[in-house]
């Protein structure tokens, strides 16, 4: 895996730096396939670990994950001088956790949340392509994935009123 300036992005490099292993998510960015997928899998794993929690402390862990993305991958971009480089995924940990605070907690739900917010981050319908695009550092990289999890979330809002 090579960045625009031919620095290589090795999986060393990213598991030894912090700010790198955060925007990585751990490691699950470094996925050869899906990145964005496998890379949305600790953002469930969080939404479960904090399912106890009052929904007021789960905004603020929301809030805190999109605070600290903003600067986590930005400085990850940064240092390997590629924006939104694919194996950046914090910010679908924060989307997919952000999604998963309107569903309720039943396997299939999630499973239909964890699927809405891929397809909305991975289609990039409007204007989720637009601010993709349009807007660099970390901003850019965690807003388009913040308006996929809306997006996603209205939908499991709408499916929970209608159908559920």
């Amino acid at each position: 895996m090579n960045d625009s300036t031919n620095n290589p992005v090795t999986a060393r490099r990213i598991l030894t730096d912090p700010v790198h292993l955060l925007a990585f998510g751990f490691g699950t960015g470094l996925a050869p396939k899906a990145p964005g997928t496998v890379g949305s899998l600790p953002g469930v794993l969080l939404a479960w670990l904090t399912l106890p929690l009052a929904f007021e402390w789960r905004i603020m862990i929301a809030a805190g994950l999109i605070a600290a993305g903003i600067w986590i991958c930005g400085e990850s971009a940064r240092r390997i001088g590629v924006h939104d480089h694919p194996g950046i995924v914090w910010d679908e940990i924060a989307g997919m956790y952000v999604t998963l605070l309107v569903a309720p907690p039943q396997i299939a739900l999630w499973a239909l949340a964890f699927g809405l917010f891929r397809l909305f981050d991975i289609w990039k319908p409007w204007p989720i392509r637009d601010l993709d695009h349009r807007l660099a550092g970390g901003t850019g990289i965690m807003l388009d994935d913040l308006v996929a999890a809306l997006y996603a979330a209205v939908l499991l809002a709408f499916w929970g009123h209608f159908i559920g």
